[in-house]
């Protein structure tokens, strides 16, 4: 008999709902590679998001819009193949699904049986309520998102909060209900006022996620970067807990000072 703990119980889209109706809150955070995506999942997180931010996370880009299909891949095989527990969602990256409901489909199957992902992200709203339903009579689940969107940076003129007057909140209530109509699982809301998002997790029957959308909304987000205080700067609506950049950088520089002081390897990290 083996004395190996049992395997946890898989995160699954139908225990997102089913969390919102027992108002418990999921958590969720982006990862981009194994050993993260490992850390993160030991440590009990719902939702791990491969974001497009790697763009500006990890591959040093300005932002999330130059990030390809092909670069996502093997960051979202690298998440779902560390996990045990949790939930991978693979962000679909700009210029690979909006053009219609069939690109979406193509490039969300590629998430799926090269990636292994468990759902695709998109953003936008009713006018890609086709995309969502077409990929969930797929069987693809579908996490929407609405609000700010990154992609959408320079149509939107910066990164501004969305839904501010009344006619913007309506437009965004409606946006995220035709995604949810149309099959998502659940819904991000991004840099949205706190009443919208009030609003927004009234209104739909799915989980919605906050990114900057207050404390009253079914679930929370981060960039884990943000979260761990990673970087020198972090977004308004970030809580650094921890400053592991701080951390890792003075790690940096004892292996230095030890390599070029020749304390570093001692007698114990050597073979005779």
């Amino acid at each position: 008999m083996s004395d190996a703990a049992p395997a946890p119980r898989r995160v699954r889209v139908h225990h997102l709902r089913q969390a919102k109706e027992r108002g418990e809150p999921i958590t969720m955070l982006t990862a981009y590679d194994a050993v993260t995506a490992g850390i993160f999942d030991e440590a009990g997180i719902d939702v791990l998001l491969v974001g497009d931010s790697i763009g500006n996370t990890m591959l040093g880009y300005s932002g999330t819009i130059p990030v390809t299909v092909e670069e996502m891949i093997p960051a979202v095989r690298a998440v779902s193949g560390a996990v045990r527990r949790a939930l991978v969602v693979a962000d679909l990256p700009f210029g690979s699904y909006e053009a219609s409901p069939e690109q979406c489909l193509a490039t969300s199957v590629r998430m799926f049986k090269e990636g292994g992902a468990h759902a695709v992200k998109l953003e936008g709203g009713a006018h890609l309520a086709e995309h969502v339903a077409l990929l969930t009579r797929s069987g693809i689940p579908v996490v929407g998102h609405v609000g700010f969107t990154p992609q959408s940076e320079n149509l939107l003129g910066g990164k501004r909060v969305q839904g501010r007057d009344d006619e913007a909140a309506e437009r965004l209530v409606g946006d995220a209900l035709a995604v949810a109509q149309a099959g998502a699982v659940a819904v991000v809301l991004e840099m949205v006022p706190a009443a919208v998002a009030v609003r927004v997790s009234e209104v739909l029957e799915v989980p919605t996620i906050g990114i900057g959308a207050g404390s009253d909304v079914d679930g929370q987000v981060l960039v884990w970067t943000d979260m761990a205080g990673m970087t020198s700067w972090s977004p308004r609506f970030a809580r650094r807990f921890a400053e592991l950049g701080a951390e890792l950088r003075g790690a940096a520089q004892a292996y230095a000072q030890a390599v070029r002081g020749r304390t570093f390897p001692a007698a114990e990290h050597s073979f005779e």
